[in-house]
């Protein structure tokens, strides 16, 4: 077969096949980055500029709660803001609760755990949770669906005094007063509650100590969590289907950062 050359005598193929591999190589670069960002960017529906409820300084949009203080009284720091996080000890449980209650968004929230454990849950699983929608009285804990954050079932429901959601499956989970119930995350394989715990099946959590990208969609009572990207739950007539978002101190030390909202378009 004989070959194409331009007038000056360049392999026309050779200039061809160069030009294709310089676009394969880009699109390449580009998969990458999304990698890397990660982020469930083709189910996060439209939506608006962000509300940055925690801007790495103060935490100015929140209150705090805790079961043996109360509202707004922290006297052994349970909560402090270091380098850019909101830093939980654990050591108590509570929580800092938003000042303004939320409908129809897309959140944004990247935590990673600490180093400890402490009773009631000393040795066990390291354990958090944004519980969204919440209502009612401030308590330990309030009515609410979680977006449970668990060493080895980060991404499950929990529906909490009263909360209320209905799954994949089409049952319907209600929490009883006063407690809780879970509906496990899509794929999860057999759990342990131990510290240090990670699922031998589906887990979505990335090693110990580094930082995991949680997102929500709450689109009117419809609701998806996602961990890193990948889609962990999702559930339709949440009740309730609006109120404020909170961040848990459950026992284990866990850092937050980079806690935005998004209103979503109509």
């Amino acid at each position: 077969m004989s070959v194409l050359q331009s007038e000056d005598g360049h392999d026309i193929f050779t200039a061809m096949r160069i030009s294709q591999l310089a676009a394969l190589c880009v699109l390449g670069a580009l998969a990458l980055v999304g990698t890397l960002s990660g982020g469930a960017k083709s189910d996060i529906p439209s939506h608006g500029k962000a509300v940055v409820l925690f801007d790495g300084r103060d935490l100015t949009n929140f209150d705090t709660f805790l079961k043996e203080h109360g509202l707004n009284n922290d006297p052994d720091h349970v909560f402090l803001v270091e380098n850019g996080t909101i830093h939980v000890s654990g050591k108590e449980f509570g929580y800092v609760i938003t000042k303004k209650e939320f409908a129809n968004y897309y959140l944004h929230a990247e935590f990673k755990w600490g180093e400890g454990t402490y009773a009631p849950r000393e040795g066990q699983a390291r354990d958090s949770g944004i519980l969204y929608h919440v209502q009612g009285e401030q308590k330990v804990w309030p009515r609410s669906v979680e977006f449970q954050i668990i060493e080895g079932g980060t991404g499950d429901f929990w529906m909490t005094d009263g909360g209320a959601i209905t799954g994949r499956d089409g049952v319907r989970v209600t929490g009883p007063p006063g407690t809780a119930l879970k509906i496990d995350r899509i794929g999860k394989g057999p759990w342990n509650n131990v510290t240090g715990y990670r699922d031998p099946v589906g887990e979505l959590e990335k090693p110990h100590g580094e930082w995991n990208l949680l997102e929500l969609v709450a689109q009117g009572d419809h609701v998806k969590q996602f961990v890193n990207g990948k889609l962990a739950n999702e559930g339709s007539q949440a009740f309730p289907a609006n109120g404020k978002i909170l961040l848990q101190s459950e026992g284990a030390e866990v850092f937050f950062r980079k806690i935005e909202l998004f209103p979503l378009k109509r």
